[in-house]
């Protein structure tokens, strides 16, 4: 069955490229909502921006909503990330500005309000994307695919020059609270020199190294140095998962990430609801809801969590 919060869960924070305070709202809602924001700071026909693939604009840093008047949401991949780990399927989130806080650069902060939060069941079905044959985007080294699978999986492997991230890999089933334990914690990353361009761009205009993993060579220059040796892979498998819940419904399906990110996650989706014979909805009985991300996660799980 779809769930929604058991309560109203507030979050505020700066946003990483605007470095603008923002607040947000998680609120309950009705079945069949899916998870839509909700510009509040704004007085606009239509304020609303549902959570869709169809409503992303392709950027390479972050995952920005768009609505026909014109209105943004970006850097929503960490709080998506966290609605799909936990099993929420149902949400009205208010913001008061035009990027989601970026907390600590994870999903952590919004893990535990959510969890702490709770969950209620709608009486309304479930349904699941079920991916019935291999679909796969290129782009130079780049690579995004999803291909059959009994459960969401993700599998990523990446390779930086800097030998703090150098080369890493990971492969996850993400049922039964996986996300919360293994990935919500990990941060954002980026090289110092990125930084620098950025900021040049008047972008990570709220980066600081709190909130971000920042390199340089083989130094990790934020305090306290790495959660996880690999926690950079970690990451990116956090963006992908929030990324593909810009699909509108859980994935049955395994998701494979070489060197990917964001516009080639969504060019997956694009790709895989273009052609008909790829996927279909399927209804969740009781086992298969067993094998969705989000499923059995208790409070007890936040205990690994940083």
């Amino acid at each position: 069955m779809q769930t929604t919060l058991k309560s109203i869960v507030t979050f505020e924070g700066i946003g990483l490229h605007t470095g603008r305070p923002a607040t947000l709202v998680l609120r309950p809602a009705s079945a069949n909502t899916g998870i839509v924001f909700r510009r509040v700071d704004v007085d606009a026909a239509d304020n609303t921006l549902p959570a869709l693939w169809d409503h992303v604009i392709v950027s390479p840093l972050n995952t920005r909503l768009t609505n026909a008047e014109g209105l943004t949401v970006s850097t929503i991949e960490h709080l998506m990330a966290a609605l799909s780990g936990t099993g929420v399927h149902n949400v009205v989130i208010d913001i008061d500005g035009p990027e989601v806080p970026i907390m600590d650069g994870s999903s952590a902060a919004f893990v535990r309000g959510i969890v702490e939060a709770g969950l209620t069941l709608h009486a309304a079905p479930l349904y699941a994307i079920e991916i019935l044959r291999e679909v796969e985007v290129v782009d130079g080294p780049a690579m995004a695919r999803l291909s059959p699978a009994t459960s969401l999986q993700i599998e990523f492997n990446i390779d930086f020059a800097d030998a703090a991230i150098g080369h890493q890999e990971k492969t996850l089933n993400m049922a039964n609270g996986t996300f919360v334990r293994e990935l919500c914690d990990s941060r954002t990353f980026c090289r110092s020199s990125d930084v620098d361009a950025m900021r040049a761009n008047g972008l990570a205009l709220g980066g600081t190294l709190e909130n971000a993993v920042v390199v340089d060579g083989d130094q990790v220059l934020s305090p306290g140095g790495l959660r996880h040796a690999d926690e950079a892979v970690r990451h990116k498998m956090l963006d992908a998962l929030g990324d593909l819940y810009t699909a509108g419904a859980p994935i049955m399906g395994r998701y494979t990430g070489q060197r990917a990110g964001h516009a080639m996650t969504n060019r997956l989706l694009k790709a895989l609801f273009a052609d008909p014979t790829a996927w279909r909805f399927t209804r969740c009985d009781a086992k298969i809801a067993a094998r969705l991300p989000g499923v059995g996660v208790s409070k007890a799980d936040l205990f690994a969590v940083a």
